[in-house]
């Protein structure tokens, strides 16, 4: 745990860097030759709106950190508990099992536990059992990776909010200039525009990509977990 939790403070340092850094490449590039812009500077101009993307790009790194220690195969269905049921189960020490399941919660026990309650019941009971735990147990997973599929639609409706707000403060100003408008007079309202846009699209991308990769694993665990457990509750089919 220990070992996670630096995983996440140093890769958070990391991905607030690299976005700082960003931004201050797009202010400078903006500004005047010969200006420069500090990586501060390029962060302030973005407004509260861009440390709100800032943050969501925190939130979205440490869900994607837990996510890739969490869903593994060996998390959601142990080796030593697939080996310890299969013994049981052969044994007939039904309940043994259960309570194993029980003290040992993942997906793996808590599906074996719904079809081990329902022995002595038709293997029709049984397998229902089974199907319902095993899609209660998949619709779990997918709510979990389901705040980075949220994070990656909000931020880049975040940099867009920042992109109006800024161009209604640019009209703004000229709109209310009595005499000639100066481009530095609304400078800053552009930078705020620019700098929320990119750095709304900057978490987006790689939290799409997050997603998309963690709901196909999810969906390939659950296959493979489902198959393990159907071979394992075969031997009951036709005994009444």
């Amino acid at each position: 745990m220990i070992t996670l939790r630096k995983s996440v403070f140093f890769l958070t340092i990391f991905l607030f860097t690299a976005v700082s850094l960003a931004a201050q490449d797009g202010a400078a590039a903006a500004a005047p030759e010969g200006d420069s812009v500090g990586m501060i500077d390029a962060l302030k101009s973005g407004g509260i709106i861009g440390f709100l993307i800032i943050g969501l790009s925190v939130v979205a790194l440490t869900l994607a950190i837990e996510h890739f220690v969490s869903l593994k195969r060996e998390k959601l269905a142990p080796p030593e508990a697939v080996d310890e049921i299969e013994e049981l189960l052969q044994e007939g020490n039904y309940q043994e099992a259960l309570e194993y399941c029980e003290s040992e919660p993942c997906f793996f026990t808590n599906t074996v536990a719904a079809g081990v309650r329902k022995l002595g019941h038709p293997f029709g009971t049984i397998e229902k059992a089974l199907e319902e735990k095993e899609d209660e147990e998949s619709v779990k997973l997918q709510q979990k990776i389901g705040w980075l599929s949220l994070i990656a639609g909000i931020s880049p409706m975040m940099g867009l909010f920042g992109t109006v707000t800024g161009m209604v403060g640019a009209f703004g100003t000229i709109a209310s200039s009595k005499g000639g408008v100066e481009p530095a007079d609304f400078a800053g309202d552009i930078q705020l525009a620019l700098v929320t846009t990119v750095l709304g699209l900057m978490v987006a991308i790689p939290t799409t990509a997050f997603y998309v990769f963690f709901r196909n694993r999810v969906t390939m665990m659950t296959i493979e977990v489902g198959a393990i457990v159907e071979d394992m509750f075969e031997r009951f089919r036709g005994a009444e």
